[in-house]
């Protein structure tokens, strides 16, 4: 007999609930679904996130005490789902409820579950309520670098989400209805990316428009020897292998990298992978060029990941930090002389961008910066390039920002 089909707000409230104890959302296992079933609970988890605060104030004035986590979780989910994306409430909270009442652990909280939601889909003014704040303590942090006027535009980025940025291999063509930004293509948000035209066949990879530009900033040219650390999911190993470079990827994570051999499978594109420590592994030989995305608080990717605010720490970006500087001097051993490397990190965060390039300055006699201006973003003061979240990618303020990401190519000449 046929399995009966996943409920996508129940998989949606597990997300939510999952992020809300203190986990990433992929980190959290799921049921078995069918793919359009998972995106559609990632989509309302998602937006669940991005609307934390507002559904607090919509449900707390209904709730006598807060009920357990992946209760709470479901009563945002259906929050969201009607106020936000528009569900007619009728089948939202019968849904919400049948799948409650069907539950061993939480059927008890069906009745409060469907009044509670009744209130909520009555709620006149959702739109007006504030947007989500980032944490306290890096809206401190942002402030002091960006203002608060910048804070609160890279707040609304992220309040506003993410289009779906492709890049497209060369002599491909983009799915119809896709518009260019900088170097890359952009779909609205929303559908699942595997039923899109072009996946199948390897026509393009998923990639945002700002994580496209260090491969294109590092300018390989054809045969040229690459080294891509940290490379997995494999955006940038796509782009370096399609521009005809030899690369050899490497990425501490073999499950990560089992997804960066399916994307080149897909694609038709090849590189040498390697799961190692870039710290302690050594390339058999020195190469012409370098790609360092280096581990780090990816507090610039928050618009696509708002689960992100929920488990970072500040002692997180510390210990990020001293590995960052680790693994760009370690980075610059393997180059060739005269050779070239480009350091990124998808942080809005100066102690992971441009603090460190200028201490990496201090450190190396002989290296400098040679960062030509991109199609996105901004010059920064010791030589490297900026983007941000609230970034206009076109002429109208309709056309959605892009990850915050800092990049910087480096060469390394003999002294």
């Amino acid at each position: 007999m046929p399995q009966p089909q996943a409920d996508p707000r129940q998989l949606a409230a597990l997300l939510v609930a999952g992020v809300v104890e203190g986990g990433m959302l992929s980190e959290i296992p799921l049921p078995q679904a069918e793919p359009a079933v998972r995106a559609r609970a990632q989509r309302l988890a998602l937006t669940a996130l991005r609307n934390f605060a507002r559904t607090e104030t919509v449900l707390k004035p209904w709730l006598r005490r807060e009920p357990q986590p992946e209760v709470m979780a479901a009563l945002r989910v259906g929050t969201v789902e009607m106020l936000e994306l528009g569900a007619p409430p009728h089948g939202v909270v019968n849904a919400t409820v049948k799948a409650l009442r069907a539950s061993r652990e939480f059927g008890a909280a069906a009745g409060m579950a469907n009044a509670v939601l009744r209130r909520a889909s009555e709620f006149e003014g959702w739109a007006e309520l504030p947007q989500q704040k980032l944490p306290g303590w890096l809206r401190r942090r942002l402030r002091a670098v960006y203002g608060e006027e910048g804070v609160q535009a890279i707040e609304t980025a992220h309040q506003a989400g993410a289009a779906l940025d492709l890049t497209v291999k060369p002599g491909a063509s983009a799915p119809e209805g896709a518009e260019p930004v900088g170097g890359s293509w952009r779909l609205p948000l929303g559908g699942q990316v595997s039923a899109l035209p072009g996946f199948a066949t390897g026509d393009w990879w998923v990639q945002d428009a700002a994580a496209a530009l260090p491969a294109t900033l590092l300018a390989v040219q054809p045969g040229e020897t690459v080294l891509d650390l940290c490379a997995a999911p494999g955006g940038k190993t796509m782009q370096l292998a399609a521009a005809g470079a030899q690369v050899t990827a490497l990425d501490l994570s073999e499950p990560r990298l089992t997804r960066l051999r399916e994307n080149l499978a897909r694609t038709g594109l090849s590189a040498e992978i390697v799961c190692a420590d870039a710290l302690h592994w050594t390339p058999p030989a020195l190469v012409d060029a370098v790609l360092l995305d280096a581990p780090c608080s990816a507090t610039g990717t928050i618009r696509r990941h708002p689960d992100l605010p929920f488990v970072r720490k500040p002692a997180d970006v510390e210990e990020l930090t001293k590995l960052q500087a680790d693994l760009l001097d370690r980075a610059l051993g393997f180059l060739k002389p005269g050779g070239r490397l480009v350091y990124c990190t998808c942080s809005l965060l100066p102690d992971e961008g441009e603090a460190q390039i200028a201490a990496a300055l201090t450190r190396h006699p002989g290296l400098r910066t040679d960062t030509p201006a991109l199609p996105l973003g901004r010059a920064t003061a010791e030589g490297g390039w900026r983007t941000r979240p609230d970034d206009k990618t076109g002429p109208d303020d309709q056309s959605g920002g892009i990850d915050g990401f800092y990049m910087a190519l480096l060469r390394h000449d003999p002294v």
